[in-house]
């Protein structure tokens, strides 16, 4: 037991004795007072590499963090539970938000309307680009946020701590070259020399493990290349998905009997100059809002009996009481007692169901 004693506080006292002539050498070297052994040139461009690595990949980490995700409370919360290994709260993104909030409004207007229709297949494709952003944001995570992390956080955290041994054992190089030039005795040079051999044969050692680490950079970079194709891509399907997405829903508002006027073209009552914003052209007729066409329909409301009318747009019946129209097709239409306004009482063969005035042209 006595014997363990005394060996842990030699070593102890050792360990002192390296801290004490690495700090006095460290105090000597930053006065000028002491020289200091330069790392091999390959080496030290090795060591400004790695260093470079490490900054750009922490600054390209966090700005995809904060393009992929742009409240910086939610990122917050998601490192927290991240850290606590805990699962993150699943939440609606910006887009299914918007979307959610126009099929609530379509269905409250109603969606037999052209407006509620519209608004609630806007709201269902603002929900499939927030899913579209949802995979982004995942395939993002995986493929390309996780391994930047994982070699600052491992990697280069390697690499700190053998460039760190590195500097320690270069100390203890420089201040035994010192002990050794200011030996005077036979005894002690001759101490002082082997002291200076072995610490010259540690510090070759590390360096050398040193180099080795750091010579793995370009393996890191070949593989955040890869990691780069597959952010790239994983954008370019989002984009893609988003603009079809755009493409479509373009399409399917071309057929709904809406007025698209702008007053761009128009000056503002201060007398400023307008901006013209050009509409991109959408598909499918244009609606008939005549003054005729107005007024038969309200004839037709105002007195009994049925006319042809021809479809103008197609139309999904939203309940059991309503009749599904196809573009073009000739029905029956005719009024109800006590009907809202807004719709007519369509039959085609033995099919019957209200239609939405605003989907129709009367024939004479």
């Amino acid at each position: 037991m006595n014997l363990r004693m005394d060996f842990n506080v030699k070593r102890l006292a050792a360990d002192a004795g390296t801290l004490f002539s690495r700090a006095v050498q460290f105090t000597e070297e930053k006065f000028g007072q002491a020289e200091k052994t330069e790392l091999d040139a390959h080496l030290d461009n090795l060591l400004t590499r790695a260093e470079t690595t490490k900054h750009w990949t922490e600054k390209i980490l966090k700005q995809t963090e904060v393009l992929l995700q742009p409240n910086p409370n939610v990122r917050i919360e998601e490192f927290l539970y991240e850290k606590l290994d805990k699962k993150v709260p699943t939440r609606m993104n910006n887009h299914e938000l918007l979307g959610q909030s126009m099929i609530d409004s379509g269905n409250e207007f109603g969606p037999g309307t052209a407006y509620g229709n519209a608004l609630i297949k806007c709201g269902e494709t603002e929900k499939q680009i927030g899913g579209a952003e949802r995979e982004l944001i995942q395939s993002s995570a995986i493929n390309f946020l996780t391994p930047f992390r994982n070699f600052l956080e491992g990697d280069f955290k390697t690499i700190l701590k053998e460039r760190k041994l590195l500097q320690n054992k270069r100390l203890d190089l420089d201040a035994a070259k010192t002990k050794l030039k200011k030996a005077k005795m036979a005894d002690a040079r001759a101490l002082a020399e082997q002291d200076l051999k072995m610490t010259q044969s540690e510090f070759d050692r590390q360096a050398e493990i040193t180099r080795l680490l750091l010579e793995g950079i370009n393996s890191t970079h070949a593989h955040h290349l890869r990691c780069l194709n597959d952010f790239v891509e994983a954008q370019m399907t989002y984009y893609a998905q988003c603009y079809q997405y755009m493409v479509d829903l373009q399409k399917q508002l071309g057929n709904f009997p809406s007025a698209f006027s702008s007053n761009n073209n128009q000056s503002t009552a201060s007398g400023t100059a307008s901006i013209s914003v050009p509409i991109l052209p959408l598909s499918g007729p244009l609606p008939a809002n005549t003054a005729n066409a107005s007024s038969g329909f309200t004839e037709l409301q105002n007195f009994s009996g049925s006319r042809k009318a021809r479809v103008l747009y197609d139309y999904d019946a939203a309940g059991s009481n309503e009749l599904s129209l196809l573009a073009d097709e000739v029905i029956m239409v005719s009024s109800v007692p006590g009907m809202d306004s807004d719709w007519l009482m369509g039959e085609r063969g033995n099919q019957k169901g209200k239609v939405p005035i605003t989907y129709l042209e009367l024939l004479n």
